[in-house]
């Protein structure tokens, strides 16, 4: 099955960015200020809402491990995400913070797959952004493209 990867390393304690990732709070800083719903704790569920009365995902929490390490599993949205695993793996080098991100498990090569890369790429830049100037730019303030 195919994956989305990206690196993205942010000038920030790797805490600082566990933090933004690990609870609703830091997520609807970089990824969707129109709101995130629900618990960020190891089986909970977060919805992630982006300009419509029903959550666009709901993600389960299968992990949260502050040494940096944050995991979720799409249980509701779009067809082609659910299923679909997502992974933070977030390692120091010096002072920075490296994040490896991992959408996994889409069944195919898609249109939408490589649209969904390039957003995740734009809001893990935000998420940099956030940690490093103190402002991201989550959904509705983000760059459509």
């Amino acid at each position: 099955m195919p994956d989305i990867r990206h690196r993205v390393v942010i000038s920030a304690p790797l805490e600082s960015v566990y933090e933004a990732v690990a609870t609703k709070e830091g997520v609807s800083q970089w990824w969707t200020r129109d709101g995130v719903r629900g618990d960020s704790s190891e089986g909970s569920k977060l919805q992630f809402f982006f300009g419509q009365p029903e959550p666009a995902a709901v993600m389960e929490v299968t992990r949260l491990s502050p040494d940096g390490h944050v995991n979720w599993t799409c249980i509701e949205g779009e067809d082609e995400w659910v299923g679909t695993k997502l992974a933070f793996d977030l390692t120091r080098k010096d002072d920075q913070t490296v994040v490896l991100f991992t959408h996994a498990d889409w069944r195919e090569p898609s249109e939408f797959m490589a649209h969904c890369s390039a957003r995740w790429a734009y809001f893990l830049l935000s998420l940099k952004s956030l940690r490093e100037t103190g402002k991201g730019t989550p959904f509705p303030e983000d760059l459509r493209f």
